[in-house]
């Protein structure tokens, strides 16, 4: 359920919907997604089949349609401020992107179809993929144009969104991330029982930026101590990791969990370990 691309030339649309839940802390698995759509593999998915699927997982798929670039571009940009996951249909209406945010001038889109998945293009690279072309019912000597948003508005309570800049987009991109990238799931469920969103109203929290300022060290050395094979320079990748996701999606600690953060952290980089490395008899039969 992380960010990787589509096994298939059919099934883009419920990638598309996955993501736009994965922006609303909601992670769901794509084929049960196509499960619901209905998504076959000749015909793929419509937007009545997702906006189907989108009510399963609780959400409303809001339809907006503009015949003006430069409006569709301020619904599309005041979605985005709004917090709300928008899906296009692209590529003359043969593919399903997601577009989940925007920052000087470009648009920061998720696209199943792409290896790296996560995407950066100008708004006229992105105009061009957007727009679609039909004939004038009323005078078939002209052609129209046409731009679908299709916008995920949740009606269940969000916990936390991702927020996805410029910096973030690119740092995914990069060959040595994709991995972390397909993980992506696996790491949000595991920080999201150590943190807590942050709200207007959190008192005595910090970032787990500043958890790892404080104890990082010690969390390397000991988990390399008891796993010698273990590089403190893997552990410290994998912090990173944990600090890219939790910063992505706001999540603190509080300062009465602090030393259950360590734990729970600490605990998690060793089953990492064993799993990776294996384990050797420890105690004994005990």
């Amino acid at each position: 359920m992380g960010l990787y691309p589509q096994p298939n030339k059919w099934q883009c649309g419920p990638f598309a919907l996955k993501y736009a839940l994965i922006m609303l802390g909601k992670f769901v698995d794509e084929n049960a997604v196509s499960r619901i759509a209905g998504t076959h593999w000749w015909t793929g998915t419509d937007e009545i089949k997702l906006g189907r699927a989108a009510h399963a997982f609780d959400c409303d798929m809001r339809i907006i349609r503009r015949t003006h670039s430069l409006r569709a571009k301020r619904e599309l940009l005041l979605a985005l401020k709004r917090g709300y996951p928008a899906i296009l249909c692209v590529d003359q209406w043969e593919h399903w992107i997601t577009v989940v945010g925007a920052e000087k001038g470009k648009f920061i889109s998720i696209d199943s179809r792409e290896a790296p998945v996560v995407c950066v293009d100008t708004w006229l690279a992105l105009k061009k993929r957007w727009v679609y072309n039909e004939m004038d019912p009323d005078d078939p000597t002209e052609r129209r144009t046409l731009y679908d948003l299709h916008l995920v508005v949740p009606r269940f309570r969000v916990r936390t969104k991702a927020r996805f800049s410029l910096k973030r987009a690119r740092y995914l991109r990069r060959p040595e991330n994709r991995e972390f990238a397909t993980l992506w799931d696996e790491y949000f469920t595991d920080l999201i029982q150590i943190c807590t969103p942050r709200t207007p109203r959190s008192e005595k929290v910090f970032a787990m930026g500043e958890l790892l300022r404080r104890h990082g060290k010690l969390i390397r050395e000991q988990v390399s101590f008891w796993h010698g094979k273990v590089r403190k320079d893997q552990i410290g990748r994998l912090l990173r990791n944990m600090k890219f996701v939790a910063d992505t999606y706001d999540l603190v600690v509080r300062e009465g969990d602090e030393k259950r953060a360590i734990a729970a952290i600490t605990t998690i980089l060793a089953l990492w370990a064993a799993s990776r490395f294996g384990v050797g008899d420890v105690y004994g039969k005990g």
